[in-house]
């Protein structure tokens, strides 16, 4: 389990060590947690904001799609899934946020 947080920590402090980017999305794979986790972050803000996640299997379909809200002060948010159960190939997870498409993919083997 430390392991594990250490990865995260690890992982999302290089993708997101510089504040004053815009909004940006990121995933990371861990196998031996059967886990793919992703995080959005942008800019904190001082009221609560609304982001849809969409999460896009290989065939094109959207696979899961949720509405999550960013609390007031905070400026990140995370979605996960289980591995086990998905299609193998490329995926796109796609976060709209005020207007904005972000994306990022990842490859299920």
């Amino acid at each position: 389990m430390f392991r594990f947080l250490l990865l995260l920590f690890v992982f999302f402090s290089i993708a997101f060590s510089n504040n004053n980017l815009d909004a940006k999305i990121a995933c990371i794979i861990l196998e031996d947690e059967n886990s793919i986790i992703c995080k959005f972050q942008k800019k904190r803000t001082y009221k609560d904001e609304n982001v849809l996640f969409q999460w896009i299997d290989p065939l094109n379909n959207i696979s899961r799609e949720r509405t999550m809200l960013i609390p007031k002060g905070h400026g990140s948010i995370y979605d996960y899934r289980y591995i086990k159960g998905r299609i193998k190939g490329k995926w796109t997870v796609k976060v709209q946020y005020k207007n904005k498409d972000y994306l990022t993919e990842f490859e299920i083997k």
